[in-house]
């Protein structure tokens, strides 16, 4: 049985970053970007206004009220290509470009119009309400990086400086395979001996967050050649993961069916809680992590575990799972020899700082407590009792990247 530090260090070491794929922008939420993006362009590309109003010169309206006549338009797509003179205005909309010689805008509610003759009763400082060229990023400016993942934002940045398509990491094909007869899939008939499949559709749920592609194998029965026909499935994947048959038992063939197909084992048992019976190896070309079937188990080490594999195969590094302090909600006893993680909420505390509050049972089969946890309470080996108000470590229980 090896420490949780050990088990993450072998599973970055056995995982590297994907290659890459050109795709089109209107694709490219939650993708990681492969090189840095520099704009095509220069934004915006003239002098524009930001109000509604009139363009100009600021040397003619310092007195006012003042009169200037009216001797064009300037409305967005459609510019005035005249010259402004003394004495003389443009009506613009904003957005619009700024006509040559205007250096201002008077909105207009500040003026007073009959036909072509604009009295305008507040002056203006020239540039007032005025954006100029590259207000925004201009011709090469790098404004968006590699390693980042995209969000909403990011792809309207990336459309604003018409850049059309895009060099990404592939998302990685994660191959999902459940064991076990007691299985059957949520409206199937359900036996006295069974029990509904939920590991594999939280498992596929968590690989999409994480920005991957899950393949479901299906249901891999108790016989040897019932795995074999359904590990066939996982040969062109970017990772296998397994979920059940990894403990010692009668009926846990998953290890030795793998070795029989050349399986080369990196670690099995982990001194942690929950997730001690947990595999990772190398299957011919594809690494495997075999996730315990007590599904918060499963959700625990993938939270730590699965999360790590994809994020270097992403390119986004293996140090992405941060752990941040918060205060306790309740006492804790001391730990044993296995690294604890408690399934918690975080409530408002005193200065409605964050407080976490671990819910009173930690049984790893209970999915309720672990959809309704925000956070996992990291508690070290043989860590000492620790009183309400003190520090702790939490992990946030967020499986996706994408921000608004």
């Amino acid at each position: 049985m090896i420490s949780v530090v050990e088990a993450l260090a072998k599973v970055a070491a056995g995982f590297k970053p994907l290659g890459f794929e050109t795709i089109s922008i209107d694709q490219a939420l939650g993708r990681a970007l492969a090189e840095d993006i520099a704009s095509k362009i220069t934004h915006p590309p003239v002098a524009v206004s930001s109000m509604d109003g009139y363009a100009v010169r600021a040397e003619d309206v310092q007195t006012v009220p003042c009169e200037l006549i009216q001797i064009g338009v300037s409305q967005a797509g459609s510019g005035f290509t005249g010259i402004v003179g003394a004495r003389q205005t443009a009506r613009i909309f904003t957005g619009a470009p700024l006509p040559k010689a205007a250096d201002a805008v008077v909105m207009q509610e500040n003026t007073e119009t009959v036909g072509t003759r604009i009295r305008v009763l507040e002056s203006v400082a020239p540039n007032k309400f005025v954006r100029p060229a590259g207000l925004d990023f201009k011709t090469g400016d790098v404004l968006l990086h590699k390693g980042q993942v995209l969000s909403a934002r990011d792809i309207g940045l990336l459309a604003s400086m018409n850049v059309p398509w895009i060099v990404v990491h592939r998302k990685p094909r994660v191959a999902i395979m459940s064991t076990g007869d007691e299985l059957v899939m949520p409206g199937e008939p359900v036996g006295p001996d069974q029990i509904i499949n939920s590991n594999t559709l939280a498992c596929a749920g968590y690989i999409t967050a994480m920005g991957g592609e899950p393949v479901n194998l299906g249901i891999a029965r108790d016989t040897e050649q019932s795995l074999r026909d359904t590990l066939a499935g996982a040969k062109r994947a970017d990772l296998l993961i397994t979920i059940g048959g990894a403990s010692v038992g009668d009926y846990d063939l998953v290890q030795s069916v793998m070795r029989e197909q050349g399986l080369e084992l990196g670690f099995y048992k982990i001194a942690m809680r929950p997730g001690k019976p947990l595999i990772f190896g190398q299957l011919q070309d594809v690494p495997v992590l075999g996730l315990p079937g007590n599904p918060v188990s499963a959700g625990v080490t993938t939270a730590l575990f699965v999360k790590m594999a994809m994020d270097i195969m992403l390119g986004l590094g293996d140090n992405q799972t941060q752990l941040e302090s918060v205060a306790l909600g309740v006492d804790l006893s001391a730990n044993d020899q296995r690294q604890d993680y408690l399934r918690a909420r975080l409530v408002a505390g005193e200065n409605s700082e964050p407080t976490a509050l671990p819910f009173s049972r930690q049984d790893s089969a209970m999915m309720a407590r672990f959809a309704d946890a925000d956070c996992l309470i990291v508690r070290a080996p043989f860590a000492k009792e620790i009183k309400k108000g003190d520090l702790v470590s939490v992990l946030r229980l967020n499986f996706g990247r994408v921000g608004f």
